[in-house]
């Protein structure tokens, strides 16, 4: 592969709520060169194993007020960072970033690491790509936890706040990470915006999340659209793990209508959670949503 950065770990220092140690992956099948990072906490042998997918432009801090209540309730909580964001490595060419990139190190990330009994947790991309692995590994996840997101089927029109969204970052291929979050959560401190563009210290390191509103499959043959739409029936009729559903409902782009959607399209999914002042990073509302969730699947 060509050009690869890695962002110097002195910038992910004292990060706010998130004193776990990094692990990393420099093996997986099909990236070779490339070294992923993630979290890992709990009993290696938990009988549930919690794997967190964060979306744009995220990493795994997203989920620190999740990870203490699934360990604390005796559960393993993994967390990858997907390639070009976090503590992972990052190409340096946008085109390197592809649908089928990111599904198939999250494939071969679960293989490795020989993940069994999951629930998927998952929000923005980490739906769009969780939401799709299932029907692939139907044996390894049980459950699903599902937050503000949707399936990329290509053939449902996309919102007028999405298209303004990818419009933006198209137009802004330095935008800053840290403010994007403390506009949608005015309740981050400086130190939680600093962790959220720890990863990114200028623009060559950003191909990751320049690339990811672009890749949302907006016509039925878009890069990963034909198996969006395979998962959309196979979750609408052969899922039949448990389900939890939690929308932050001040979203304007994956909020109440387009959950309401969602839900229609998971067997045996129950009503939503709704948390009233939570926008689209319902993560940062995550330890009710985590204690609802564990309330709910009764684990």
């Amino acid at each position: 592969m060509s050009e690869v950065l890695r962002t110097p770990d002195e910038r992910f220092n004292e990060l706010p709520g998130f004193p776990y140690a990094p692990n990393y992956l420099d093996n997986l099948e099909g990236y070779e060169g490339l070294r992923m990072h993630y979290v890992d906490e709990g009993p290696r042998d938990a009988a549930n194993v919690f794997l967190c997918l964060h979306g744009e432009p995220t990493w795994s801090y997203l989920y620190r007020k999740m990870i203490p209540v699934f360990t604390a309730a005796g559960h393993r909580v993994v967390a990858p960072d997907y390639f070009g964001f976090g503590r992972s490595d990052k190409p340096v060419p946008d085109d390197v970033y592809q649908f089928d990139f990111h599904r198939d190190s999250l494939l071969a990330f679960i293989a490795q690491l020989d993940l069994a009994s999951l629930t998927i947790v998952c929000q923005d991309w980490g739906g769009l790509l969780g939401l799709t692995l299932p029907m692939e590994i139907p044996d390894r996840i049980s459950r699903l936890l599902i937050m503000n997101t949707a399936l990329g089927t290509g053939d449902v029109k996309l919102s007028e706040g999405f298209v303004a969204w990818r419009n933006y970052v198209q137009d802004t291929p330095d935008f800053d990470v840290g403010r994007l979050m403390k506009r949608s959560c005015p309740l981050l401190t400086d130190g939680e915006i600093a962790a959220y563009n720890a990863p990114f210290p200028d623009a060559r390191y950003k191909a990751g999340v320049r690339r990811f509103p672009a890749m949302v499959p907006d016509h039925p043959q878009a890069p990963g659209a034909e198996l969006s739409r395979r998962a959309r029936e196979w979750l609408k009729t052969a899922w039949s793990g448990e389900s939890f559903m939690a929308v932050g409902m001040q979203d304007p782009v994956l909020g109440p209508p387009v959950m309401k959607a969602l839900r229609k399209l998971i067997q045996g999914c129950p009503e939503p959670f709704e948390i009233t002042e939570a926008g689209h990073f319902v993560q940062e509302w995550g330890e009710v949503v985590a204690r609802k969730a564990l309330e709910a699947f009764g684990i």
